[in-house]
This record gives structure tokens, C-alpha cells and sequence, in this order.
């Protein structure tokens, strides 16, 4: 399997003088990326002054990637000042409109659950009926008012079409792995400002190891805004989110989303490892001149675990009836008669209409995964998999 494309080594060669320069002044080079945020967004960086150290850390923490390759750094800068522009933007519009943080974001519905467990059919299922709506892929990386100028809405799409565009076109597999759709239903960590998304590519301990001390309730109260700034000047609807990454922060989420519910979707571990590090290794080979499969496998042990203990444990505070439990074996064995039960507990009805989108989403190229992966590619197997996580895949091999 061809993880990138044969061009990636002559287009690396041609970018890495530039690279080098930009890496040789880490700091000068955020200052501009800052300085071009502003100018983008029409805002300021004034008064976001912890926002702005934790991203030039991070930015300190790409640049000693010994292995990163021009493409990988262009790409990662390219996503920081995309995130720098869309915060500036957003502070903007809520000082320009300070009733935007009146909107009340109600009882929303959070898909979680280990990467690779049937979140992105359980997303797009539940933001279908008319009520319910979920955040697209280009409105949380551009986000503005809901009565936002038709002309300046194409344009953005555009930009986001050609940003999906920019990893298929570098990975053929990427398509059938995990397709990138702008007018979709996407993950919340394209607009939640730190999080584990942001070692897919690379490999930084430092971060790691800041992400594991780092209190994530300012990142929560940031997404709520964008959330509210979507929703400002439109018709109220329920508001369906999803990331694996919600799971280590339960406790922050519903701090931030008090009447929020949890749906959590299950899947053998060991499945799930291979599945989630062939993925990873796909990104991990753009933005890497070279990489160790091992590596892969044994830092995404520890975090995906970490994440399914700290979920468990927070689960046990929560009401029963805020967490929906969905298994993947039997939701993607048996979607038409699981599907009504999910709905019913999250309050809603399952009608034709619905029942007609599952069909659509299922017949979708994109749901289909078509690559393959082992274990021991990763340096992996069963027992060092069932010792990480515990009793969980007991758990979750009850519910099959």
C-alpha cells in the first residue's frame, strides 16, 4: 500500500531551504504568523496573550521535530495560522456583538469513544433530522455569523475544499482511510485549540507532556463560543458534536455543557489499535522524512488508553441516563434496529426520513474502509493490548 505519493520527495527538496530558515527563527516566524492572523481576521491578538504562548510553544516544540519534512512543517504552520485566524475572527465578532455569548447551546448530544469505532456514522446519523445540527468542516475553520455574506461563505468553502485536497492529493489511501468533506459534519478539534490532533503527525513529548498537565477548561469555553457564534442569527437547533478527544475530558466538557449527552461508542481495542495506527501512519509519512512504525505504536497505546481510563472514571460522577452506550459490533451489524433505541434515549423519534439518511450514509464511498493493517507492524499484540487497557475489553465484548 502507497501511504503518499511519488511526488512528496521532489516537492520536499524544493521547500527545504525555506523550511530551514523559518525553523532557524521559530520565534520571528510566529510573530508572523500572527502579525498575517490579524490581517486575515480582521481582529486582534491583544488581550490573548496565554492563548498566543501556548500556540508559540507548540510552534517550539514542531520546530525540534528532527525528523519533519517541509511539507509537514508548511502544512502545520499553515493549520496554526488557520486557528490564529479563525480565534481573531471570533473575538472580533463577540465584541462587535456581545449578545452572541447569550445564545444558550441546549442539551447537546456528544459522540465519543476510542478513534475507528463508528463515531463518524453515529455524527452524521444524529445531526440529520431537522432539529438537530452539527458543525461543518469549514464553518469551524472559518467560523462566522449565521447571516455571513453568500460570496464570503463560497469563498471559505473553497478554501477548505482545497485544504482537504492538499492531504488526499499527497496520500491516495487517504481517501478510503478517513475522507476529508468541507460541507460535512467534522470534528470538534478543528476548532478546540490544543489536543491530541495535534500529534497525529508528529512526534513531540514535550507537548505530550504539556497536553497531560494543560487545564482544558479555557479551550472548552472557546468552543462553546464558536458554537454560539454559529448559532447567532439562526434558528435554534440541537447541537450534535464529536471527537475521540472528548473522552480525557468529560469532567471539562460538562462543566462547560451541563445538560450536555454522552454517546459512547465501544470497540475491541485490539481492532481498534490497528486501525487507528494505520491512519497514523499515514499522516505520519507526509510530514516525516522517515519514522519508526514502532514509535506509532507504542505512544498511541498509552494515550488512547489514558483516554478510556480518565472517560471511565468520570463516567462513574454522571448520571446513567447522560451516557448512551453504543456498541460497534452491533451498530454497524444491526444499524436499522439499533438506531431507534440511540434516538429514543437521546429524546428523539426515528422516522422515515431518518431511516432513509442511514441508508444514503452507508451507501457513501467514504463509510467503506478499505485498508489493511496488523499489529505487529506496530510492534503490537493482543496481550500487551489487554494489559494497557484493563478490563475494558471485557466490557466491551459484553455488550456484543
Amino acid at each position: 500500500m502507497r501511504r503518499v505519493s511519488r511526488l512528496v520527495v521532489p516537492i520536499n527538496a524544493t521547500m527545504q531551504s525555506s523550511m530551514r530558515r523559518q525553523t532557524a527563527d521559530v520565534d520571528g516566524y510566529f510573530d508572523k504568523l500572527v502579525r498575517q492572523a490579524e490581517a486575515a481576521s480582521g481582529g486582534s491578538a491583544a488581550g490573548d496573550e496565554e492563548f498566543l504562548e501556548g500556540y508559540r510553544f507548540l510552534l517550539r516544540q514542531v520546530a525540534k521535530v528532527r525528523t519533519m519534512s517541509p511539507l509537514g512543517w508548511t502544512g502545520f504552520t499553515a493549520d496554526l495560522k488557520g486557528r490564529m485566524t479563525n480565534r481573531f475572527r471570533v473575538r472580533r465578532l463577540v465584541a462587535e456583538h456581545p449578545e452572541i455569548l447569550d445564545e444558550p447551546i441546549e442539551r447537546p448530544i456528544v459522540v465519543t469513544g476510542m478513534p475507528r469505532t463508528a463515531t463518524t456514522l453515529a455524527h452524521k446519523i444524529l445531526a440529520f433530522p431537522e432539529g438537530n445540527r452539527a458543525p461543518l468542516m469549514w464553518e469551524l475553520q472559518a467560523t462566522d455569523r449565521a447571516d455571513i455574506d453568500p460570496k464570503i461563505r463560497k469563498r471559505r468553502i473553497n478554501v477548505a475544499r482545497a485544504s482537504a485536497r492538499f492531504g488526499h492529493f499527497f496520500s491516495p489511501v487517504l481517501p478510503d482511510i478517513h475522507a476529508m468533506e468541507p460541507e460535512s459534519p467534522e470534528e470538534c478539534v478543528f476548532a478546540i485549540p490544543h489536543g491530541r490532533n495535534q500529534l497525529v503527525t508528529f512526534r513531540m513529548p514535550g507537548y505530550r507532556n504539556w497536553l497531560d498537565e494543560h487545564d482544558f477548561l479555557a479551550d472548552y469555553q472557546y468552543y462553546k463560543t464558536v458554537l454560539q457564534v454559529l448559532q447567532f442569527g439562526a434558528p435554534r437547533r440541537r447541537w450534535v458534536l464529536k471527537s475521540p478527544y472528548h473522552l480525557e475530558h468529560l469532567g471539562v466538557l460538562m462543566k462547560v455543557f451541563p445538560d450536555a449527552q454522552i454517546v459512547w461508542t465501544h470497540r475491541d481495542p485490539n481492532t481498534v489499535m490497528g486501525s487507528w495506527c494505520s491512519l497514523m501512519e499515514t499522516g505520519v509519512a507526509i510530514c516525516n522524512r522517515e519514522y519508526d512504525p514502532y514509535q506509532i505504536g507504542e505512544d498511541w497505546l498509552g494515550m488512547l488508553s489514558r483516554m478510556v481510563d480518565i472517560g471511565r472514571d468520570v463516567r462513574t460522577t454522571l448520571a446513567r441516563d447522560r451516557v448512551v452506550d453504543v456498541s460497534y459490533h452491533q451498530l454497524t451489524a444491526n444499524p436499522y434496529e439499533e438506531l431507534p433505541e440511540i434516538f429514543r434515549r437521546l429524546g428523539m423519534e426515528f422516522t422515515p426520513r431518518d431511516e432513509q439518511n442511514l441508508a444514503d450514509v452507508l451507501a457513501r464511498p467514504g463509510m467503506k474502509r478499505g485498508h489493511e493493517y496488523s499489529l505487529r507492524h506496530y510492534g503490537l499484540d493482543p496481550d500487551m493490548i489487554d494489559k494497557a487497557f484493563g478490563d475494558y475489553a471485557r466490557m466491551v465484548h459484553a455488550m456484543r
